[in-house]
């Protein structure tokens, strides 16, 4: 199936309105770079109310800090999701993913914590893991707090986002904790591997292309022997058992479709529950783009019908419990 037409349309409506003369944002500095990307803010609108929305600053792991902001869509929510945005690494932040978060929380009645986790060049690999892993801990400890005694954890993200919440997955394995009720990873980047077919497909050269791609590793993980590092590549994790439930979506058009195809397949002979979905005639970045492709609202609804069906699972689990100890 080629690119659907919202697709197309948004992509020619970009083009003319850069001009025959624009630089691919993979010739840019990452600054003009951040600038041509917080340039489509606007059309996303401002997204649903919320009941109260709070803002955090984080202290990381070099002494360094970051925002988060916390988006509580009702006075009762049931759960808290994490959720890391995408941008490779070196582009987005809080603004941009506003409107997404305040879906997310609407949608699926969790209480949203967006994560502006440091970017590189600034910030190198592995700030961005230890940013992420800082907030995870965070959202953790005040769980309680936001969503009530109980409350499941989820974690999340897209294209970076994703790559990141694989690792938090990983990493809560490793380090006992925190509980991840489910990992939500859309069209993720889990390997740096130009080599897969999906980046040389011409049906996949929409938003990002493989020089694209290689242009945010070379400013992420700019040491290509630092590159196989599972907390860099999840794909290349020696040992994927025991991991929480996976909800994985690739896009049809998308350079990364190979690896994240190729990650829900691994998590899946390992033994983890895993819930997977191509999306068709979709490009990479199709989610973030909300309320500008019809796509992003339908994975939106099926992410927040996962979060809903999770919560009820728990709920059932523990009065089976409460009924077993009486």
């Amino acid at each position: 199936m080629a690119l659907d037409q919202a697709t197309l349309a948004f992509l020619q409506a970009g083009a003319e309105a850069a001009g025959p003369n624009a630089l691919p944002m993979w010739k840019m500095t990452p600054a003009d770079a951040r600038a041509a990307a917080a340039a489509l803010n606007a059309g996303f609108g401002s997204g649903p109310a919320m009941h109260a929305t709070e803002e955090h600053r984080l202290t990381g792991w070099d002494g360094g800090t970051f925002r988060i902001r916390v988006h509580v869509p009702t006075p009762a929510p049931h759960s808290v999701f994490v959720y890391l945005h995408g941008g490779g690494w070196v582009l987005g932040d809080l603004e941009g993913y506003d409107t997404l978060g305040r879906q997310l929380a609407d949608k699926s009645g969790a209480a949203v914590v967006l994560v502006e986790y440091r970017k590189a060049p600034e910030h190198r690999f592995p700030a961005a893991v230890e940013d992420a892993w800082t907030a995870l801990q965070w959202a953790a400890d005040n769980a309680k707090r936001l969503a009530g005694p109980g409350a499941p954890l989820f974690v999340g993200g897209d294209s970076a986002g994703g790559n990141l919440s694989a690792v938090m997955a990983l990493r809560a394995k490793e380090r006992g904790g925190p509980a991840i009720a489910r990992q939500f990873l859309i069209h993720p980047v889990t390997d740096a591997d130009f080599s897969r077919g999906s980046y040389a497909d011409p049906a996949n050269q929409a938003l990002l292309t493989g020089e694209f791609m290689e242009w945010f590793w070379n400013h992420y993980v700019p040491d290509s022997q630092h590159r196989t590092h599972p907390e860099a590549s999840p794909l290349r994790a020696a040992d994927l058992t025991g991991l929480a439930p996976a909800f994985v979506v690739t896009a049809e058009h998308d350079v990364l479709r190979d690896e994240g195809e190729d990650y829900a397949e691994r998590l899946l002979r390992a033994g983890n529950d895993v819930e997977f979905h191509r999306w068709p005639g979709q490009m990479h970045g199709f989610f973030s783009m909300v309320n500008l492709l019809p796509a992003s609202a339908d994975v939106m609804d099926l992410v927040a019908g996962a979060v809903h069906d999770d919560v009820a699972d728990a709920l059932d689990a523990r009065l089976a419990a409460l009924h077993a100890d009486a």
